[in-house]
């Protein structure tokens, strides 16, 4: 009987995977150079290869370079409930993301063509709270990494046009960490522990679970310059889908040191271990004993359309819009060796990004940029989670290369996202959408340097 309702109540363990997907989120900072402008790099590329990831027709017909870098990610924020105006803050933390890029052209005349490799992080996210938050049952550290590693070729026909394309290897990898709710276990049918006494958001247990799997899709782009003053470029990122068929869920016990009253449903003496009775669930066999899980993660497709026009000799403006196709994260299916396995829906949006930037030469030798986006939340509002607290934003950006010689070149770049307040739950919602559970507002923001280092050669 124990066991049945250690089953039928472990909605926060079905959880794992899920919350996971319904986070992921999209990385555009691949370039310190194409960062300082807010993104805007499908129509004009930098001298750094990250043409590779923002639009790979715009790899031919330029030099042969090696660029690499990364960009440092500080997100901040935190949760304050609506009924006591208590404040959790996310721990503050500084995230790296690399890439790294090589360009090699061939040809002469008006038919150039090249070929090069990326690495990149088109997808990432890590978020970590305190323990004695209470959100921490849906998720107290949550990390997706998307790694891709993208092999192109690109041939330019003539001065006007371009067009490329490669292939996307995506080396991914799902974590999240969070605690298990003993108020919410059922010790027998239809008696939960709550019903015992035992206090909500009591710890009983920790649950991990990591995997770790490999995607496969691809870029294409091209390119044009209808005038000598114009340019312009689309690129298209497919959609993965990526399946997680050897992950490992890990279930660790948390002492409760508590006991149960007399007179218990149960029929269990006055002062009866908690920890005892649910201490065989966490041994082999147990439904909390390590054990194998699958899921299913969609990575969402990109379109990117941009213009790029020399406005005077020394400035360039750009501007550039992008469709990411969240619905991809509709449903997820999650299987567990041994809990019962569970579709989630999570109900996201496609979301359009509207990019504008700019660039002046101050000399031969240096650049400044700056620029400005904004785009819609992907998540709804029965989404909002601890996970990621996503949702409407708007971000300021500025930069500065420099050259030291024609060879090597050096660019550096600051980011500021500024995201609107959103309300949002702490709970489980048992795979239910549902406003109802939204209990406070979650409040995010976050700095981001970049720094790219590029060699011609």
């Amino acid at each position: 009987m124990r066991r049945f309702g250690l089953c039928c109540g472990l909605a926060v363990a079905c959880l794992l995977p899920g919350r996971v997907s319904a986070q992921a989120f999209g990385i555009y900072e691949q370039s310190a150079c194409v960062m300082g402008r807010a993104g805007t790099g499908v129509a004009s590329p930098c001298a750094d290869g990250s043409s590779i990831y923002f639009n790979p027709a715009n790899i031919a017909g330029g030099g042969n370079v090696l660029g690499f870098g990364g960009t440092l990610i500080a997100p901040r924020g935190g949760f304050t409930n609506s009924a006591t105006g208590l404040t959790s803050d996310m721990k503050s933390k500084f995230y790296p993301v690399p890439d790294a890029y090589l360009v090699r052209n061939y040809g002469q005349g008006t038919a150039r063509y090249a070929v090069g490799v990326g690495l990149f992080a088109p997808f990432g996210l890590t978020t970590e709270w305190p323990a004695d938050f209470a959100g921490s049952f849906l998720g107290q550290k949550t990390v997706i990494r998307a790694l891709y590693l993208q092999p192109t070729a690109a041939v330019r026909l003539g001065d006007r046009f371009a067009i490329g394309g490669g292939i996307d290897v995506n080396f991914a990898h799902v974590e999240l960490d969070q605690l298990l709710d003993l108020s919410t276990q059922f010790a027998a049918f239809g008696v939960t522990f709550g019903n015992l006494g035992i206090a909500s958001n009591t710890a009983f247990g920790s649950g991990k679970l990591s995997a770790s799997a490999t995607g496969y899709g691809f870029h294409v782009g091209v390119s044009a310059r209808p005038l000598p003053q114009l340019e312009l470029g689309a690129r298209y990122m497919s959609r993965q889908k990526v399946t997680f068929d050897n992950g490992t869920a890990t279930f660790t016990p948390v002492p409760t040191g508590l006991t149960l009253p007399a007179g218990n449903p149960l029929g269990l003496p006055a002062g009866t271990s908690v920890d005892a009775i649910v201490a065989p669930e966490f041994v082999s066999g147990g439904l909390l004993s390590t054990q194998g899980a699958t899921a299913v993660i969609r990575f969402p497709d990109q379109l990117a359309l941009g213009a790029a026009v020399q406005a005077f000799p020394r400035l360039k403006l750009l501007g550039e819009a992008q469709w990411s196709h969240w619905k991809v994260f509709d449903v997820v299916p999650i299987t567990f060796a041994l809990l019962p396995s569970r579709l989630l829906f999570q109900n996201n949006h496609s979301v359009w990004t509207f990019r504008l930037g700019g660039e002046y030469a101050v000399s031969p030798l240096a650049t400044v940029r700056a620029g400005y986006y904004i785009h819609d939340a992907a998540e709804p509002p029965e989404a909002v989670t601890p996970n990621l607290p996503e949702g409407s934003r708007s971000s300021f950006t500025i930069g500065l290369g420099t050259r030291a010689g024609d060879a090597l070149h050096m660019d550096i770049a600051y980011q500021y996202i500024d995201q609107g307040d959103r309300q949002g739950r702490t709970v489980d919602n048992g795979g239910i959408p549902t406003v109802a559970l939204n209990s406070g507002v979650y409040k995010l923001h976050a700095h981001l340097f970049g720094l790219t280092l590029a060699y011609a050669f």
